[in-house]
């Protein structure tokens, strides 16, 4: 289970071991650390290896110095970049200063034109980490542009320069930051690292904890995805089992010229096991899904939403009609999904939003990010520029577990708890696919799973399944919702089997 941890707790940390070990020590461990990756990414033939290091003016650069001095005296042919400090430094920084200088590595004005055509084997980013969060422009902002246009491996220390550690954005409306296929962080691993702009930006993530002891890390509200916090779910069926076992799953959507999402849901809710699945539209029914039979169609109006799992939303649209529907659903003392057009029509009625709050049922809502900005009577850029304390706050004010999708999806529930989804790709990137997590979402939640476990599971299920995909050549250029369905249903399945207790190690009755 891997932690994520804020600058500010970071900053506590390194004050904290910093005060036991000797001065200069962490940057050095840094550095030692930093210069091991480093080599990984060199060719075999380290000593005809070029390798360009940015050093900044902060401690960020004195990591930096650190890694050069220590290629360099692997052999590789190593150039220093210096972005001269203008006020004072700290000592350690000037110490891993002087040992570059003493170093074999060659310190160069090299401008941003001679690096983007110079042939390197790395590039070592050591400008300024999670240190001062400002737009990168001037000189620094054109080695940056300089770096993304080259084809090697780039190595980030700590975090790619420009991208804010907390959020993941790239800092400033225009801003810039480095592309890295590689970022090697330290002490603990960073939140935006997983989400917004940080998977494009930090590539293969790999945390150096510096040999500081466990107990110097506070406890962390804030985590990455993982099936360890919700695999123990995922249980085998028993034999003597029927339909009734699994829950009922009823989709409330499909206004007129909208049949596809619920279509897209159930379709999901079924192929993740949900014992039954009802289409509920709240304009005239299909007769029948022809692709998938076993599907259920119904009038909403005559729906009973006490009976099971409803998963609201998807293509549910925005009359008076959907929200006389949707506060039914809300009404019912049953599990809620909300998502799409549900969450619209919460947003635009308060009272609506307040009975979502006073639910004692379990609630899960899947926000992308302009549904949330509405929910929150703010802009979506507002939304973005801080995901996990978006999802928070729309976690508390709801009492639900809400799942902010996008790039690195954000799980919030409403005791503060946060988790970041790592599985996923640009192939979700396409209609449908959030009415295919709602499904997913919802088949858990009909079959017991706790709605912050279901939450967890459906997300990483649904990136899990892209990501399968794409490793198998379908996409993620035109990857379609519906190829999601079927791969989930295998990954699922996977995630079970490998939680089956062998059949030699149950204990005898």
């Amino acid at each position: 289970m891997n932690p994520l941890y804020s600058v500010v707790q970071i900053r506590d940390v390194e004050r904290l071991a910093a005060s036991g070990l000797p001065k200069g020590m962490l940057m050095e461990r840094a550095g030692r650390a930093a210069a091991g990756v480093a080599l990984d990414l060199l060719p075999f033939d380290t000593p005809r290896a070029q390798v360009l290091v940015l050093a900044g003016p902060g401690n960020n650069g004195g990591d930096a110095f650190e890694v050069a001095a220590n290629l360099a005296d692997a052999g590789a042919h190593v150039s220093v970049v210096h972005i001269a400090p203008t006020g004072p430094t700290a000592a350690e920084r000037d110490r891993a200063l002087e040992r570059a200088r003493a170093s074999k590595a060659r310190f160069a004005d090299l401008a941003a034109a001679d690096i983007a055509a110079a042939d390197w084997d790395l590039v070592v980013d050591g400008l300024f980490g999670i240190g001062p969060r400002r737009p990168l422009d001037g000189a620094p902002g054109l080695l940056v542009d300089a770096v993304n246009t080259l084809a090697c491996p780039v190595l980030a220390l700590d975090v790619p320069s420009g991208l804010d550690a907390d959020t993941g954005c790239v800092v400033g409306p225009q801003g810039r930051a480095v592309r890295a296929s590689h970022t090697v962080t330290f002490i603990g691993d960073k939140p935006g690292l997983h989400t917004c702009d940080g998977r494009d930006h930090a590539g293969n993530i790999i945390v150096a904890g510096l040999d500081l002891a466990p107990t110097l890390l506070p406890a962390a509200t804030m985590h990455l995805n993982d099936p360890a916090f919700f695999a123990r779910q995922a249980r085998t069926r028993r034999h003597n089992s029927h339909k009734g076992s699994y829950g009922n799953v009823f989709v409330l959507g499909g206004a007129p010229g909208m049949a596809g999402a619920p279509v897209l849901a159930g379709r999901a809710a079924l192929h993740a096991g949900a014992g039954r699945v009802y289409l509920c539209f709240a304009g005239a029914p299909l007769a029948v899904d022809a692709g998938q039979p076993e599907l259920m169609c119904r009038a909403a109006r005559d729906v009973d939403f006490t009976a099971g799992v409803t998963v609201a939303g998807p293509g549910l649209g925005g009359d008076e009609e959907a929200a006389r529907l949707l506060a039914g659903a809300v009404a019912s003392h049953q599990p809620l999904l909300l998502d799409a057009d549900a969450l619209n029509l919460l947003a635009a009625d308060a009272s609506l939003g307040l009975a979502v709050a006073q639910r004692t049922a379990p609630t899960l809502a899947t926000p992308h990010p302009l549904e949330a900005a509405r929910l929150l009577d703010t802009t979506i850029g507002a939304v973005q520029a801080d995901r996990p304390a978006a999802a928070r706050m729309l976690a508390q004010r709801f009492n639900a577990c809400v799942v902010l999708k996008g790039s690195g999806t954000v799980v919030a529930a409403p005791d503060g708890r946060i988790a970041i989804n790592p599985t996923g790709n640009a192939g979700l990137a396409t209609a449908g696919t959030g009415d295919v997590l709602a499904g997913l979402a919802g088949a858990l939640l009909a079959q017991g799973w706790p709605a912050w476990e279901a939450a967890l599971a459906a997300v990483w299920l649904h990136g899990i399944a892209a990501d399968m995909l794409v490793a198998e050549g379908t996409g993620p250029i035109g990857l379609t919702a519906t190829e999601l369905i079927a791969t989930i249903r295998v990954a699922l399945n996977r995630l079970v089997a490998q939680q089956a207790v062998p059949r030699a190690a149950q204990p005898s009755s």
